[in-house]
Order: structure tokens, then C-alpha cells, then sequence
């Protein structure tokens, strides 16, 4: 049986107050009057094996546990063994009785084939089951649809997976994909069909809140190909709410010292005016979260004057950087993925100082 229920403003408060005494204050913050962490746990890197399902499952209910009340995965990460693996914690977490389901954010994704075998299983599951509704030419890139009939059917798999009744956050995943094979103006009326569904979906009650996670569509200049204009999304999906308020309130993005475009290139336009992407984000009422959030490992070795900015006390260059991104202003959450212990409690020691002021934040991504 599925577990009930969603986040909700009283549970994710109590989540809160169970480690008031340990972290911070603004490790927890309010996004749409939900209590997030200021980080948390991302599932995307690893095998599709049982190996690494024990070990995210583990990470899981460590997180939850040690202060982590974010979970964020995707359909295709790992051939659905990412949601399979959450759910398995979930379900763990849930019987004990200690944490209840309105205590904790979890976010999945929709729009890559989550199979290996690519045009033949869609033809074979999509095309075939959906005929005269999901065509061939809905499949891009031999990898990613959004057409609703498919992004629907995936959220159901999902909620399977997860064995959730509702999912907090849903994303489509990485639309983006489709511009440079679709003319913009197809891309722009996928999305509005996607907008729909989705709608649908929060009206069912199968999803509260839905966004874009995104690579490099929000990162790019408006010459690139990839580039999507976050102003015209919005406005479709209120034009899709019609009278009522939209719910499309998420985007995720990457954003670390080696990818700082998120907050320091004007490529978005709003009301006329040029401003990055998390700006805009912010004029339209959209929370990003933020994805990448130590360049999967991959940060430089941090200047002597980042250091010297940051202060003492941490124990290496990886978490030094995850707190520079963690105090990106407006942002809902940075997300990074961990399946080690060490790890997550490395991470979670980092809760135990303080965000970094906006304009500290501002010297060491820009001039760091």
C-alpha cells in the first residue's frame, strides 16, 4: 500500500524542531510556507544494481535522520532503481513510526526514456499502447518525450516506485533536449501541453508543485539553441491555470564556482528588463533549486582568498564550495549526491554554520 499524505507546513515545522539545538539558523528556511533543509540528498550518480540500492536507501534514511528532509531523484536515474531504492527507505522510515510523511520534501522527474533500448521500447510501449495519440516523432534525440499521455503514464510509474500517494515536487526533466531538433515554437507548445497535464496531475492530488530541471537551458545566452525563456514558460502555465493561481513554482539548475551562470549572466528577460536567471526566478515567483552543487566533484581547489573569506572550521575544499552554493540567495535547496556516511555527515556538519551574507556570497562566485 502507498503512503499518504505530502509535506505539508505543520509536518515539515515539527521536522524542524526536532534540530533546532544542532544546526544554524537558516539550515531551514521557508519555500511556499514549507520548512526545506539547506541542503539535500541527490540520487542520481551509480549502478542499477542491488549493491547501490542498499546503499541509497541507507543514505536516505540517514539523511532524514540526521537533519536532511530533501530527497530528489528521477524516473531514468539508475533505470528506476533510484525510486525504487527511496521508496524501499521511505516505506523503513514510515513503519518505525518516527518521522511521518508530511515531514519530508521528495522530487522526481519525467521525461527521459528510463529504459536502455531507447526508440524500441517507446514504439513498443508508447507508440503501440497509445495509438493516434503518441506518435514516433514525439520521441527526440532517441532519448526524451513530453508528450502528457507519456510524461502521465511516467508520473504514475513513478508514484509506484516511490510508493507515494503524492509527490512534492515534479519536474520535467531536462526539456531543453527537444531545442535545436524541434522549432522553438513546437518546443513552446509541448511545454503548454506538459503544463496541462501537470495541472491535472496537482488537481488529482498526484503531485503538489511542478518545474523544469534543467541543464543548460537556464544557463545559456538567448543566441544559444537550448536557451528557454523562463518569463514565457511562466506565462503559459498561467495561462493554463486560467482563473486560479499556477503551480508551476520549481525550477532546478546547476550552480557551482565552475558553473556560476545561474547568478551571473543576464540571459533571462523580465518586464523588459535583463537579469540572470535567478532573478527572474525570483520576480516570477519560482524557487530554483539548486542541482550540481559541487560540479559532482569535480571544483578546483579554492583560492587562498575564498578561504580566508570563508573562515575556519571546515575540514575540505568540497565543503567549503557546497556552502558557498547553499547560500546562493532565493534558492530553495542545493542538492548533492552522497551514498557514503562519511559523506552525508561531512555535509551535515557544514548545517552547523552559517549561511554566507549576499554579498560575501557575490565576491567569492564572481571574484573568487
Amino acid at each position: 500500500m502507498s503512503i499518504a499524505g505530502y509535506a505539508t507546513t505543520e509536518g515539515t515545522d515539527k521536522y524542524c524542531r526536532r534540530f533546532l539545538n544542532r544546526f544554524a539558523q537558516g539550515h531551514f528556511h521557508s519555500v511556499e510556507k514549507l520548512r526545506w533543509s539547506s541542503i539535500g540528498l541527490g540520487t542520481y550518480l551509480g549502478k542499477p544494481d542491488a549493491k547501490t540500492d542498499k546503499l541509497v536507501a541507507k543514505a536516505v534514511i540517514q539523511s532524514i535522520e540526521g537533519g536532511i528532509n530533501v530527497i530528489d531523484t528521477a524516473i531514468n536515474y539508475r533505470r528506476q532503481h533510484g525510486e525504487k531504492s527511496i521508496g524501499a527507505a521511505l516505506r523503513n522510515i514510515v513503519t518505525k513510526g518516527k518521522y511521518n510523511r508530511d515531514e519530508f520534501i521528495v522530487c522526481t522527474k519525467g521525461g527521459f526514456l528510463p529504459h536502455p533500448d531507447g526508440s524500441e521500447w517507446f514504439q513498443s510501449q508508447y507508440v503501440d499502447r497509445f495509438k493516434d495519440v503518441i506518435q514516433t516523432s514525439d520521441l527526440v534525440a532517441n532519448c526524451h518525450c513530453m508528450h502528457p499521455s507519456y510524461l502521465s503514464d511516467q508520473l504514475n510509474r513513478s508514484l509506484e516506485n516511490l510508493g507515494l500517494q503524492t509527490i512534492d515536487v515534479y519536474y520535467v526533466h531536462n526539456p531543453e533536449t527537444q531545442l535545436g531538433s524541434v522549432e522553438e515554437d513546437i518546443f513552446y507548445h509541448r511545454m503548454e501541453a506538459a503544463f496541462e497535464m501537470l495541472e491535472e496531475a496537482v488537481a488529482k492530488r498526484k503531485i503538489r508543485y511542478y518545474g523544469l530541471a534543467t541543464w543548460s537551458g537556464f544557463r545559456v545566452m538567448p543566441s544559444n539553441a537550448k536557451h528557454m525563456m523562463l518569463s514565457r514558460l511562466k506565462e503559459l502555465a498561467r495561462q493554463v491555470a486560467g482563473d486560479g493561481p499556477d503551480h508551476f513554482r520549481f525550477i532546478q539548475l546547476p550552480l557551482n564556482l565552475e558553473m556560476p551562470e545561474a547568478f551571473s549572466v543576464a540571459n533571462q528577460r523580465v518586464d523588459d528588463n535583463l537579469c540572470s536567471t535567478l532573478s527572474a526566478a525570483n520576480s516570477l515567483g519560482i524557487y530554483p533549486v539548486i542541482s550540481g552543487s559541487i560540479a559532482q566533484g569535480n571544483i578546483k581547489h579554492l583560492s587562498s582568498f575564498q578561504k580566508k573569506k570563508l573562515g575556519d572550521g571546515f575540514t575540505s575544499d568540497a565543503q567549503r564550495a557546497l556552502n558557498i552554493t547553499r547560500s546562493a540567495p532565493g534558492i530553495a535547496c542545493a542538492l548533492i549526491g552522497m551514498k557514503q556516511t562519511a559523506h552525508i555527515e561531512e555535509n551535515l556538519q557544514l548545517c552547523s554554520f552559517p549561511l554566507l551574507e549576499s554579498d560575501i556570497f557575490e565576491v567569492l562566485l564572481r571574484d573568487g
